[in-house]
Formats: C-alpha cells, structure tokens, sequence
C-alpha cells in the first residue's frame, strides 16, 4: 500500500477508541466528539486552543471532514467548543465530564508517579507491542501506515502531531489482539499529557518521536516482534527522559 493512499475504511481508527466499544457500534460522530472530549479531558488540548481545521483533524483521525464537522457541532451544542464564522474552532471549556481513556478516568492515571508509570510501560507496552507484530494483518499495517503519512504534515505543530500520535499508539495497541492490555497501555499513554505537550514544543522533539514511529512501524511491519518491543522500549524511554524536566518545572 502506497503512503499517499487513504485506508479504505475511514472508520476503522475512530470507530474503535478502546475494545470495550466494540460491542455496541456507535454513529461515527459522536465517537468523533468523545475523542475530542478526551483530547481535551487529557490536555492535549487545552481552553483557548484553535483547532486543527476539519481537513487536518480528519487526516490525523483518519475519518472523512462531515465526520468530524459532526462531532465538533456536538461539542459546540455542549458549550465546549466555540465555532466563529471565519475564524478557528476554539476550545471554550474542559468542563466535558467524565471521560474514559482506556478502562479509567481521563487523567486517573497521573495520581502516579513517573517512575512507576515508565516502569508499568516498559513492562506491559513490549508485551502489547511484540504481540501487535505478531498478530497484526495487512489493514492493520495499512492504519499505521495511513497515520504516518498524516504525521509527516505536523512535524511543525505539537498539537496536531500529538493529536495524530494518540491515534497511532491506540492503533498499535489494538493491533495485539489483547483488549485488556491495550486499554491499559492505552491509560499509560495519557500520563501527564499536558507536560509532554510542552515537551514536544522544544526543538527535535517532534522529529525524533517521528522517527521512532517509523522505526516500530517497520519491524511490526515485518512481523518481528523483538525488534518492534526494542523500538518501542527505546521510543518509550525518549517520552520518559523528555518528559521529566517538564514535570520538574525545568523546562
């Protein structure tokens, strides 16, 4: 499959935000709105935000523009986002409710410390990761490969590039086949967003976890699952490195 071609389901990401849904199918906007909501919820993005325009958030979703106009109206009747004629979509409060990011609370999760949550992640994330190479098919590379090409257009933005990288990340996760630990790594993911937000501002950032992506999607693309939970451990431990001085106020 080609980079430029778009993944002939566009609502197989955002269909899907964790295993657990997948009982009941839900109309694609308003999954489209609880992922915004949980953008929000988790800091990714925060109020007085701009939005990406419709044509960037469906490429970093995977989903068709009416889709996330959709969801961004249902937000907007909510009094959590701000649409204005001729200017960006805001994000008007962070007042979204309880939201759920895996099997917990958005934000339950940084009641840990950074310690315990890197360590959690390098010893269920390799297990989840290995286990997406091994079980991972032809689609499922097609959806990574479709959101690495949606990330090459935000290498200059971290909030679209973040946007594009939670979906990459729940995608993999979902990959291994195993919904439990994927919800769990997928709480893991959200930890202390807001510092890796300001983390990924600071110069290389976003092209080093870029490059990282390439690297995890070219062994998971070969179906070997050792060298996709090096990648991912070595990506892992960037986020962890990266992260810290922000936690500490150190910038």
């Amino acid at each position: 499959m080609s980079l430029s071609t778009k993944v002939s389901d566009p609502g197989l990401i955002a269909e899907l935000p964790s295993f657990r849904e997948a009982i009941v199918k839900r109309p694609l906007t308003t999954v489209i709105s609880d992922k915004i909501a949980t953008l929000i919820a988790s800091g990714i993005l925060q109020v007085g935000d701009a939005l990406p325009s419709e044509r960037q958030l469906a490429d970093a979703l995977n989903v068709s523009r009416d889709a996330v106009r959709g969801g961004i109206q249902m937000l907007a009747a909510r009094g959590i986002l701000e649409i204005s004629h001729g200017a960006r979509t805001r994000v008007r409060s962070n007042e979204v409710g309880p939201v759920a990011v895996g099997f917990a609370m958005a934000r339950a999760v940084n009641s840990y410390d950074i310690e315990s949550v890197h360590a959690a992640r390098l010893l269920v994330d390799r297990q989840v990761v290995a286990d997406a190479a091994r079980n991972i098919d032809d689609a499922g590379v097609a959806i990574l490969e479709a959101l690495l090409e949606a990330q090459t257009e935000t290498l200059d933005d971290p909030v679209r590039f973040l946007i594009s990288d939670r979906e990459f990340h729940i995608a993999l996760y979902q990959a291994s086949g195993n919904p439990l630990l994927a919800d769990i790594s997928t709480d893991l993911y959200a930890y202390m967003m807001q510092y890796r937000r300001e983390a990924m501002a600071s110069p290389g950032a976003i092209a080093t976890s870029y490059a990282d992506h390439v690297a995890i999607v070219a062994a998971v693309r070969s179906r070997d699952p050792e060298a996709a939970a090096e990648a991912f451990a070595a990506h892992t431990g960037r986020i962890y490195t990266t992260t810290q001085p922000f936690m500490k106020g150190g910038g």
